[in-house]
């Protein structure tokens, strides 16, 4: 029978929401006078020939080594010039310098650092050892050697400080990404089918914004002091050319006559290195507390039950997995899950059951080619739609997102927290249709109102950590829905929200599964989601497929002792006053896998047999297998139980 299905009644309250970037950063006094000191710096250096007071090369020698003066304000030098207006003009070498070094450091290490951490393997190994050997090059030496090669000029050694820098600050950027790597958010934008470069640059390099901030006014504060001090070593322009640095060395010959010289050209230096350290600090700091979540009150949800009709499965399977086995470690050596095989028909929804260790989820991460690490797939096939995708990741890269798509457990941590919901579901939009923003704009809003989110508009314009867990997982799906795939695998999409908001996501998916015709696997362990919405279940133990039926076969006729273990301890069936069965021992590790059986340690009707060689996987007719061999006893057992 089926039901319609349920609506998103979400009742939101009021929410305190956080301020934007610019707000938070007001909130900081020091970053702010900071920020205010360098634009006054570089505003003046900018606009020197209109607000110097005197051309900075100018001598008077009536004025000589005068103090402040209402003629000139921070007095003058041993040859009677205004040092006002001799700073005014440093600074556009000193502060141009600084820039010019500043950029092209970040343009070589955040490119590099971003690259190795998020390709990793290989790459990761070549960039890194590239940037060992720069990084054993002296620095002070190749500066030097540059002001020889090149005149003096102070820009050719401002590049070479900034690319000799560069080796470090990568390793830096690199360390950054690479915790942002292995985020929940990263491997939903793979599954969305992105590019790896779209990736990196509007998820993976954000993240690593605040250290990229701090360290660039770090590194420009150590690059002032270079800077200056080349420039009082008497390298870059020379006199009467005004510098900081060539005035920090002209004041210190008179230091001990004229000590007043020392106060503004030095003082200057000290005041700029100051400012741009406390500037990173308070960048760093307010985009953090940005995307820092409030604390809030979530939302019930109205709780509605959808049983919708069977779909019945075609004759051609949509995937077709055969003998897929997954390993780990050093070329796959340590296998994980062993032969499994089963198919998905058009429509059909299918639940992976099992314990944590039984292989389920690595099974689905491998249908997406998302294994990572060491893992591979070793043997076996994975055919989609007849096509084969096991070892050739360019077919894995363009069925991702349109042809099989991902719902994660975690909600909030698949979404990126650094950018508004609106972006990432318009950047789905686009990758998969090719259409202009207002198109995919459109298109979001519409995916929003599919999956019963009531306020569109709000949730498109909010960060991930101003909507609920229930609203955000609708998020998710919406994300998912954006290439039209056929088949989506949803890894345990209810395990993370409230119990009131668990039924209306299910039931907002069997809804959308109607709706769209495509085919759903869940993977869970959870018998209340498999019996509320699937219609065949896939048993896993210790990776093999240890039996399959269908729902109703499975839940009231077992054929495998671990199903009906399982079953027997579902809380759903727990009775007041009565202990819950558990299953004793545990789902033994790969390493440990025996020879025979691999619950038979578990299993109340294991014999010798069970224990001597493996198990095969048994056609019991009526679309079900199981994996044992003691069925007999099984269903002698449940006769005797029943009489």
């Amino acid at each position: 029978m089926s039901t319609a299905p349920a609506t998103a009644a979400f009742a939101t309250p009021p929410r305190r929401r956080i301020p934007g970037f610019a707000a938070l950063f007001l909130r900081k006094p020091v970053a702010v006078g900071a920020l205010v000191v360098l634009v006054l710096l570089v505003l003046a250096a900018v606009a020197a020939p209109l607000v110097a007071p005197y051309d900075p090369i100018v001598q008077d020698t009536s004025a000589t080594r005068q103090g402040p003066s209402l003629a000139h304000l921070l007095g003058t030098d041993v040859l009677g010039r205004d040092l006002l207006s001799r700073i005014i003009w440093g600074a556009r070498d000193s502060l141009g310098g600084v820039a010019l070094a500043v950029v092209v450091m970040l343009a070589i290490a955040v490119p590099v650092g971003v690259t190795a951490a998020y390709v990793g393997g290989r790459v990761d190994r070549v960039i890194m050892s590239i940037v060992d050997v720069v990084m054993s090059v002296p620095n002070i030496i190749m500066t030097l050697a540059a002001l020889a090669i090149f005149n003096n000029s102070m820009t050719a050694a401002m590049i070479t400080v900034g690319v000799l820098a560069s080796a470090a600050f990568s390793r830096i950027f690199r360390s950054a990404v690479l915790a942002t790597r292995r985020e929940l958010f990263v491997s939903a934008a793979t599954v969305m089918g992105l590019r790896p470069l779209q990736i990196m640059v509007r998820h993976a390099l954000p993240h690593a914004g605040g250290v990229v901030l701090v360290q660039a006014s770090l590194f420009a504060a150590a690059t002032l002091g270079i800077q200056t001090g080349l420039a009082f070593l008497s390298f870059g322009p020379p006199p009467p050319a005004p510098t900081w640095g060539g005035m920090v060395a002209d004041a210190s010959k008179v230091l001990a006559t004229h000590p007043w010289m020392f106060i503004p050209t030095g003082g200057v230096i000290a005041i700029a290195t100051l400012a741009l350290g406390l500037l990173g600090d308070g960048i760093r700091d307010a985009n953090a507390e940005r995307f820092t979540a409030p604390t809030r009150v979530r939302g019930l949800e109205q709780n509605r039950a959808a049983v919708d009709e069977v779909v019945p499965a075609a004759e051609e399977p949509l995937l077709a997995v055969r003998d897929l086995t997954i390993g780990f470690g050093d070329r796959g050596a340590l296998t994980v899950v062993d032969s499994v095989s089963f198919d998905i028909a058009p429509g059909e929804v299918v639940g992976l059951v099992g314990e944590s260790g039984s292989g389920k989820t690595v099974t689905a991460l491998a249908l997406l080619g998302l294994l990572g690490g060491s893992g591979r797939v070793t043997g076996g096939s994975i055919r989609f739609d007849g096509r084969e995708l096991a070892g050739d990741r360019k077919a894995f890269a363009e069925v991702r997102g349109s042809g099989i798509a991902y719902v994660s457990q975690e909600p909030m941590t698949a979404l990126d927290p650094t950018v508004r919901v609106g972006a990432q579901l318009i950047e789905a939009v686009r990758h998969h249709d090719g259409c202009s923003r207002a198109v995919a704009r459109r298109r979001a809003l519409e995916l929003l109102e599919a999956v019963r989110i009531r306020e569109p508009e709000r949730v498109l314009r909010s960060y991930p950590h101003e909507i609920s867990g229930g609203m955000a997982q609708r998020v998710v799906i919406a994300r998912a829905l954006a290439g039209r795939p056929r088949l989506l695998i949803a890894d345990e999409p209810t395990t993370a929200l409230d119990v009131t908001v668990q039924a209306e996501v299910l039931a907002l998916l069997r809804s959308v599964q109607r709706d769209t015709g495509m085919a759903i696997v869940f993977v869970t362990h959870d018998w209340g989601v498999v019996a509320e919405t699937c219609e065949r279940a896939l048993v896993m133990y210790a990776g093999q497929l240890v039996e399959s039926a269908g729902i109703d076969d499975l839940i009231s006729r077992p054929r495998h002792p671990y199903t009906r273990a399982l079953l027997a301890s579902d809380p759903h069936g727990a009775r007041r006053g009565e202990l819950l069965p558990t299953i004793g021992g545990t789902v033994p590790s790969p390493a440990d896998w025996p020879v025979g059986c691999r619950f038979a340690a578990r299993c109340p009707l294991a014999v010798d047999a069970c224990r001597r060689a493996p198990i095969a996987l048994v056609d019991l007719g009526a679309e079900r297998t199981s994996r044992c061999i003691r069925i007999d006893a099984l269903v002698a057992e449940e006769k005797g139980a029943t009489a």
